[in-house]
């Protein structure tokens, strides 16, 4: 099984302990929004340009909300568990797209209950999470207003965010890293180091793709 297939059975259990109303790390969804979010993303291609694009987020919710209205959870929860569309169809495309974006879903789904710990990663899925953020971290902190040095335990240095002035370090595992510059500043198990005011401004400041 691929580490993109492991991730989603992972979440899709997780969904399916859960239930539809628990909360996530995306902001003002439960576990419901989340997964027809997954299916949108995979099944309609037509409303795929507004999660990335604003002038087209409207339409791209109310297809969401449609799924919603014509599914049950439980139906939307099996249709995620295999990929769709062109992932269902290559299985590489699957890999290189869907690594990345199941397993900071899934985390969206653990971190957000009560009592979450990291999970102790396969050191070849650490080594793949690393390769693909030191190719995007550049993209990934485009908008910090401070200078961010990446390093990741183990091996491996990543630079981004404003190229003059103060910087911070940031210190972890790939995986926290990656969640880190993916927005999920308060929720990834990292150190920082810096200037009080640095690291406040970093904290606050919105990351990703």
């Amino acid at each position: 099984m691929t580490h993109a297939r492991a991730e989603r059975a992972a979440l899709c259990d997780l969904f399916d302990q859960l239930g539809p109303d628990a909360p996530t790390l995306c902001a003002g969804w439960t576990t419901y929004d989340l997964v027809a979010h997954l299916v949108l993303r995979e099944r309609r291609l037509d409303a795929n340009p507004g999660i990335a694009l604003k002038p087209l987020a409207g339409y791209t919710a109310s297809v969401q909300d449609g799924l919603k209205a014509r599914h049950s959870f439980a139906e939307l929860v099996r249709t995620a568990r295999e990929p769709g569309g062109l992932y269902g169809l290559l299985p590489r495309l699957d890999e290189a797209v869907n690594t990345m974006e199941y397993l900071v879903h899934h985390e969206d789904v653990r971190r957000a209950q009560p009592s979450w710990e990291p999970r102790e990663l396969p050191e070849d899925l650490d080594d793949y999470l690393w390769k693909r953020l030191n190719g995007m971290a550049r993209l990934m902190l485009r908008k910090s207003p401070v200078g961010v040095v990446l390093h990741r335990l183990g091996g491996g240095v990543a630079i981004g965010g404003a190229k003059d002035g103060a910087k911070v370090e940031v210190t972890g595992m790939a995986a926290e890293l990656l969640l880190f510059c993916f927005g999920r500043q308060a929720h990834a198990r990292v150190d920082l180091s810096g200037d009080e005011g640095s690291i406040g401004r970093l904290m606050h400041a919105s990351l990703g793709v």
